[in-house]
């Protein structure tokens, strides 16, 4: 195991390339400080450009998975003499572009949730590619409750669910259960608390046995063809499917698939 980020960050290189990415500030409930969102952002560059990776997992040690952003750091920064302005604003690009760094990063993130995730932390898990918690896990969106309206977690949470769903969560700043998350579509499943890092892993594993290059042009089409008309999405899609059927691992993946034989992918 390799600690890139002690104390705060731990970065785990596993089996079959994946790479465990686990926030460990239980102290500050593994809040999205800015040292946290900074460390994070690093992780995920170097992990972008790594070609030994293949799936991350975004994991965290404790009872709470993210409670948001650091509510002592945003205390302190008012008594600079803007109070705070020009930090506020830099904090929340921070976290925003982390946020468009997992959306953008070339390999699936699954969040695996353990605990509560509200605020920033709910945004997070929205963020991912796929998310699995435990039977145990909860979530917000609750700034409204303490006059700080979850405005840039609204972007990753209305994107994934319902509308009026969202709406719910970002105007009562209720907690919800897993079941709940998973029925809006705010995760993909719900697994008992012991049984969460192995259903995560098995799914990595088996994402990760894929085409690495298959995957990452099917992540950033699926992203790209969201926000096009239907018109525009399907001519931008089969502009893709053509570069990709041209692609040495189609070729290989369809032939294995008439020979009856497991594939050999050029990125194994």
């Amino acid at each position: 195991m390799e600690n890139s980020f002690v104390n705060i960050l731990k970065n785990e290189k596993a089996h079959h390339g994946i790479l465990r990415l686990t926030l460990d500030d239980q102290q500050n409930k593994n809040a999205l400080s800015e040292s946290m969102m900074t460390q994070l952002s690093k992780a995920l560059a170097e992990a972008s450009i790594d070609n030994s990776i293949k799936v991350i997992v975004i994991a965290a040690n404790g009872n709470v998975f993210c409670s948001g952003h650091n509510l002592k750091e945003i205390t302190d920064a008012r008594k600079n003499d803007d109070d705070g302005e020009s930090y506020f604003l830099s904090l929340f690009n921070l976290c925003s572009s982390l946020m468009k760094m997992i959306v953008n990063c070339s390999k699936p993130v699954i969040a695996e949730v353990s605990g509560i995730a509200t605020a920033a932390g709910c945004q997070l898990v929205a963020s991912c590619d796929l998310a699995i918690a435990s039977d145990a896990s909860k979530f917000a969106t609750p700034g409204v409750n303490i006059g700080l309206f979850c405005s840039t977690p609204m972007v990753a949470l209305s994107r994934n669910v319902h509308k009026k769903e969202a709406m719910k969560m970002l105007l009562t700043g209720d907690m919800i259960n897993a079941e709940e998350a998973k029925r809006i579509s705010l995760i993909n499943d719900v697994v008992p608390e012991g049984d969460l890092t192995k259903s995560v892993m098995n799914l990595a594993e088996k994402i990760s046995n894929k085409s690495s290059k298959v995957i990452k042009i099917g992540k950033e089409a699926f992203y790209e063809q969201h926000n096009l008309s239907l018109s525009d999405a399907y001519e931008f899609t089969a502009k893709v499917m053509t570069e990709n059927t041209l692609n040495d691992d189609a070729k290989e993946g369809i032939s294995s698939f008439l020979e009856k034989r497991d594939p050999n992918w050029s990125n194994k």
